[in-house]
């Protein structure tokens, strides 16, 4: 896992400056595509315009799924830059950009994993968020994915103020899903009814995502080289002209 030390020294923030405003959906979808792709393809990161617009549609590992045009995302890297949460790479032919997201918001890159995860897929327990992040990274275990979540929940506001809410348990659940408040404040009730609260046992969830993320990782991975083949070939993504 990249250590804070790596990220750009130029880019360090101002007192937390993102948290003079909530994020918008799509700039959440554009740092948590950089966050994932730093750690899952380090070989083709910091990240083209081109490989972020196909990261951000995926359709896996995302909720909800997005279409974003080019515009949209060069529009949300501008705002996160002004945030120092983005930096633009230097040294190459092509620009590529990176985030820069623990310095910008003030948190361990546990933290920064977890956040990441949430804005990539939505509310989820904490078993799930170990599982998710395994290629991210791994905690030791499940108090350790508890403790940085419950410390994101109680920062005070000196710090910004909570980063992630605990949901009411679902009717039929066993375990609570957290959620993000990058975007701002949102409605516990409605989200802790959502069809993505799931009954089903723990163990069962568990053997079912761990399923479910083999696929998608190779997904993503086919994804990834051929993104990289395309690049290389000076070809552009099915359906981008």
């Amino acid at each position: 896992m990249t250590s804070d030390s790596t990220y750009p020294q130029a880019a360090r923030p101002r007192g937390h400056d993102f948290q003079q405003r909530p994020l918008l959906s799509v700039e959440a979808r554009v740092l948590g595509t950089l966050m994932e792709k730093a750690r899952t393809v380090p070989d083709s990161y910091p990240l083209t315009l081109n490989a972020l617009v196909t990261g951000c549609n995926q359709k896996s590992s995302r909720e909800p799924v997005m279409h974003l045009a080019e515009a949209q995302v060069l529009e949300a890297l501008e705002a996160l830059r002004s945030l120092h949460m983005v930096v633009e790479g230097s040294g190459s032919r092509v620009t590529r950009y990176e985030h820069n997201f623990p310095r910008a918001a003030g948190v361990p890159e546990q933290s920064a994993v977890l956040l990441g995860m949430l804005m990539l897929r939505g509310p989820q327990t904490a078993g799930e968020l170990r599982l998710n992040t395994e290629r991210w990274y791994k905690f030791l275990d499940l108090a350790s994915v508890d403790g940085f979540l419950e410390e994101l929940q109680d920062r005070s506001p000196e710090k910004g103020g909570p980063l992630v809410v605990k949901l009411p348990r679902a009717p039929g659940a066993r375990e609570q899903r957290w959620t993000h408040l990058l975007c701002g404040p949102v409605d516990t009730a409605a989200l802790a009814s959502s069809p993505q609260a799931s009954a089903a046992t723990e163990d069962d969830l568990i053997a079912l995502t761990r399923r479910l993320a083999a696929l998608e990782n190779t997904v993503a991975g086919l994804q990834d080289q051929l993104q990289n083949l395309n690049e290389q070939l000076g070809l552009s993504q099915p359906g981008q002209r």
